[in-house]
């Protein structure tokens, strides 16, 4: 039985998931999705309800029956000819995508994580609903395009309104690449507001915290890790500054573990990585779960032993 692991070339967390599946004598078939269809094959027959049939490239085969595991991780998008036009670009780009992808979708095998559960578990809004209803916290959040109202939430809270962005705060402008960090509102952001009218913005109330927490989840395997910042940048986004944080494990509340389990039930997901804030009471507020979350800084900052984590979960395969 092989795993299959759909990443990118360069990514050295799947080199070392790699190598510890090789270690464990497990067969390994690693692709990228934008070698499809120029270097990477499919052919998929649909037989009594369910796909057989084989992927392969110049070096390797793996039979669809043989899978055991899938493993997305981060790979790039579909590339097609510039040759070609870009409405034959963007039809040859749908076919690929529901056709290797729905075949893909349709194995009964462990997924870290299937796609379709990844496109409900994006959204923040319902992310920070299904976390309530697991008992988890959540800060107020407001989310709006009227300057008037998104001025009349910062008021309620002077000086502890944050602004985030829902989605990835990476943008390329030009050769730079720009990246929008959490931050918070001042008077003088409040005074004006009316940036809020471009699209939908998100305010949130900024919870004093003492640390925060990465709590990455992989199977059975649970590690916690607290991120302390050195800084008030770092305080505000750990992101912004690498450089000032330091790293330690820390118990989990037992709520908090009740809650976690049960969103991952909820959003049938196999791994994820969830960031919380811890206020200077204890009390842990959850911020978001990440369904592709990077871990191998975590590993090499403490130690945490989740590439092995990793290919324990995908060797074991569905439960």
């Amino acid at each position: 039985m092989t795993v299959l692991i759909l990443a990118r070339d360069f990514d050295p967390t799947a080199d070392a998931v790699v190598q510890a599946l090789a270690e464990r004598d497990i067969p390994v078939f690693r692709t990228d999705l934008q070698d499809f269809p120029r270097k990477l094959r499919m052919h998929a027959e649909l037989c009594d309800g369910s796909w057989s049939g084989s992927l392969w490239n110049q070096h390797h085969e793996v039979d669809l029956a043989e899978v055991r595991a899938i493993w997305s991780r981060n790979p790039a998008t579909y590339v097609f000819p510039e040759t070609m036009t870009r409405a034959e670009q963007d039809l040859a780009f749908r076919e690929a995508k529901l056709g290797l992808g729905g075949v893909l979708a349709s194995l009964d095998v462990l997924w870290a994580n299937h796609p379709n559960r990844c496109a409900d578990a994006i959204y923040k809004p319902y992310q920070w609903t299904v976390a309530v209803a697991c008992g988890l916290d959540v800060a107020a959040t407001a989310i709006t395009s009227d300057p008037a109202s998104a001025e009349r939430f910062a008021r309620r809270r002077p000086g502890h309104t944050i602004t985030k962005a829902l989605g990835p705060t990476g943008t390329a402008d030009g050769d730079m690449v720009k990246v929008s960090f959490t931050r918070r509102l001042t008077e003088h952001d409040v005074a004006d507001l009316r940036g809020v009218a471009v699209t939908a913005t998100t305010l949130q109330e900024f919870v004093p915290k003492a640390f925060e927490v990465r709590l990455t989840v992989i199977g059975d395997s649970w590690f916690p890790i607290a991120i302390h910042a050195a800084n008030e940048r770092a305080h505000t986004d750990w992101r912004s500054d690498p450089s000032a944080l330091t790293y330690r494990f820390v118990p989990i509340p037992e709520s908090v573990v009740a809650g976690v389990a049960e969103y991952m039930r909820h959003m049938c997901l196999a791994y994820a990585g969830f960031d919380f804030v811890v206020t200077l009471a204890g009390k842990w507020v959850m911020l978001e779960a990440n369904t592709g979350p990077q871990f191998g800084w975590l590993q090499a900052e403490t130690g945490a032993q989740m590439v092995a984590a990793m290919a324990d979960m995908l060797g074991k395969g569905k439960p």
